[in-house]
Order: C-alpha cells, then structure tokens, then sequence
C-alpha cells in the first residue's frame, strides 16, 4: 500500500496539501499519480484532508497531531488500516504532485528484492545524481552511498566536502519503501540527535545501525517546500 502523509501545519508553507495544483488539491495530484502502483490511502491530521481524500474517492485515516515524522504518521495510519506485516507499504510525500510513477515502482521493487533475499533492510528510498549547485541548497537533501549502494549519510549540507573539485552530488527523493513491521521497528526507535538536527528522519535509522537500500532514478520532480518552489513547480510541469 501506499500511504501518503498529509500535515496541514506546514511552518515554510502553510496548508501547502491543499494547494492547486491543475484544479486538484496537492495531496490529491500527487495520490492520483500513484494509483496504478498499488492501493493508496491518505493519513492527515486534520478533518479537511480527510473530506477532501473521501470526495474524490480515495481511503483515508485520521491520525495523532502529534507526530514528529510523516513516518510515524504513516505508521499509526497502517494500524489502523490493518495492514499485514509482510505487506509493502510506501510513503510518498504529500508535496510531490509531479513525482514520476516509475520511480515509486523503483522503491516498491527493491523492497521486494530485499524481502525476498532478507538483506535486513530496514528501509528503502532514491536518489537522483544533481547539478553541483543544487548541492549548496539546504532544502535539497543530499545522501552519499557505500559500495554496496547502502546510504551512508544524508544531509542539508553539502556531501562530500569538495576539497578538490568534484561533481557527483546526489539528490535524495523523500520517498521510503518499508514492510509493515520494519516500519513498525523504525518507529518503536528514539528519537535520534542527528535526527533533530538536520531535521531529516531517515537518520534515525543509520544513527541505530540500521541498513537503508538506495535506488538511482531519474526524475524531474521536487518536493515543494515553499511558495516558490510551487511557482518554479507549476512553470515546469504545467
């Protein structure tokens, strides 16, 4: 299943879920390009989200408003749900309206490569390779990989440093691949320090030891943060 975690609260953007995007709310552009994947189901903290994913026909849950992560926020929702603990689950950020469907079948599939071989895996998400001067933009996520392509890091900051001149920056894409129960054993993890600082909760699992399997992909598309990242958005894909 898919399940999209849908905050009203955004501090850069507030209600940015709901923003227009080609005469849909974001949270529902974004739900309809992945439906032909798998089922999906919309976990929101507020009643509005929820009215808004029932209209157009798509499931939905309401959860805690007190969740760090839309991780966490995912988690409680396939409680809810009741969702078996081998089934995949993915979560697709609420502010990709123009994510490509193949690079969310790419996260899907190397989830069931890792389940299938046991890797213990905990979670899978992607990258895409970036031009060196996205590398300087802190809301541009940055991760660097192992020789096996586990990640190593992920960061606001520019990875690696480059002391002498280099190119290869990776962009990370905010979409993660679990099973039902390594999702429910990230979320049963503290809260890690470097989490709370970067503001990024995928590092609570490498804080703890923990393996996350990266995919390259190619994608055009960008988690929309601010006003003018929907502008730039809009500009580009409209």
């Amino acid at each position: 299943m898919i399940i999209i975690p849908a905050r009203v609260a955004s501090s850069r953007f507030p209600n940015k879920v709901l923003a227009d995007i080609n005469g849909l709310p974001m949270v529902i552009a974004t739900a309809k390009r992945v439906e032909s994947i798998d089922d999906v189901a919309i976990a929101t903290d507020a009643h509005e989200v929820l009215d808004i994913a029932q209209k157009y026909g798509f499931k939905a849950v309401l959860t805690s408003e007190n969740h760090k992560s839309g991780t966490d926020r995912i988690n409680e929702a396939a409680h809810i749900l009741g969702i078996s603990d081998d089934e995949i689950v993915v979560n697709v950020q609420a502010d990709e309206p123009f994510i490509e469907p193949e690079v969310v079948q790419s996260v899907y599939d190397r989830v069931v490569q890792a389940k299938n071989a046991q890797e213990g895996v905990m979670m899978v998400s992607c990258y895409k390779e970036i031009e060196p001067s996205f590398a300087n933009d802190p809301n541009h996520v940055k991760v660097i990989m192992d020789h096996q392509g586990y990640a190593i890091y992920f960061s606001r900051s520019k990875i690696p440093y480059d002391r002498e001149e280099y190119h290869n920056y990776f962009g990370h894409l905010g979409i993660y691949g679990f099973t039902k129960n390594s999702l429910e054993n990230f979320c049963a993890l503290k809260n890690a320090p470097l989490e709370d600082i970067e503001k990024l909760e995928q590092l609570r699992a490498l804080y703890y030891g923990e393996k996350i399997a990266m995919v390259e992909v190619k994608s055009k598309s960008f988690g929309i943060d601010t006003k003018e990242d929907l502008l730039l958005a809009l500009k580009m894909f409209v």
